[in-house]
């Protein structure tokens, strides 16, 4: 059985004065995940944590429930049924209070599982793998931008400068029915999976992100320093890293570790 460790960080960044991503993990089932809220007031914040919470506490109990070896079709299943919770409740939420009118939130979320990775994501909060030196974008963004870039009206290199970035086509809590991207993509041992929210991927460019996560550093060493590098770039936004290795199946104990920036 391949091992996975896990590790999180996220920050406030040099702008923004209150912090509205969210991400947890859980070893013992391999499962990570990250969310980038939005809203008025402290909804930013309330979204993207009913969104983790929600998500890992139910998905958590499933595969403790029903065990590691179900079919990667089982959990995409299940996966998609607590995103479509999720976005129910905070949708509900939104409109039961006026302080969390129009919240919402992204959500990417990954469950490891030897050789194995289901992958799911809502919103522009992206997931990278790094394998033999190769960082490949896993997710793609829904956003305008990205629409444009479908439909050929800009590059992906122009669209890195142009303006409405934060415009999303998706996202959980804004309409009832809600459209999850779901994948299932092998995994091999010594593939390091990143989770970042746009804070992050808009203060860095695929080069720089590359350079960091070949260094081959603790995981604890390399969230630090994806961070640092953001905020020398101007921290403009909230910056948050979920990273996750795959040891390979010689036994090593995971590493888990969370850590939180201050105030």
């Amino acid at each position: 059985m391949m091992q996975f460790s896990f590790h999180g960080l996220t920050d406030t960044g040099l702008v923004r004065t209150n912090n509205e991503d969210a991400f947890d993990f859980d070893a013992i089932h391999g499962v990570a995940m990250l969310a980038d809220g939005m809203g008025g007031y402290n909804a930013g914040e309330v979204a993207s944590s009913m969104a983790v919470l929600g998500v890992k506490g139910e998905l958590v109990r499933w595969l403790a429930a029903n065990g590691p070896h179900q079919s990667a079709k089982q959990v995409s299943r299940v996966v998609e049924t607590c995103f479509d919770e999720a976005n129910l409740a905070i949708l509900n939420a939104s409109i039961s209070n006026p302080h969390y009118t129009g919240m919402g939130t992204t959500l990417v979320v990954g469950v490891f599982h030897d050789r194995r990775l289901i992958l799911a994501h809502v919103g522009d909060s992206r997931c990278y793998r790094l394998r033999s030196g190769v960082l490949t974008q896993m997710t793609k963004d829904h956003s305008m931008l990205q629409e444009q870039v479908d439909a050929g009206y800009l590059t992906q290199a122009q669209a890195a400068y142009a303006p409405g970035k934060n415009l999303l086509t998706r996202a959980l809590g804004v309409e009832e029915v809600l459209r999850v991207d779901l994948r299932e993509h092998a995994v091999e041992p010594g593939d390091l999976y990143l989770m970042c929210s746009d804070g992050l991927t808009d203060m860095m460019t695929d080069k720089e992100m590359t350079l960091v996560l070949t260094q081959r550093a603790q995981l604890v060493q390399m969230a630090a320093e994806l961070v640092e590098q953001c905020n020398r770039n101007g921290g403009r936004d909230n910056i948050s890293v979920m990273l996750v290795q795959a040891d390979g199946p010689a036994g090593k104990t995971g590493l888990i570790s969370r850590m939180f920036s201050k105030p």
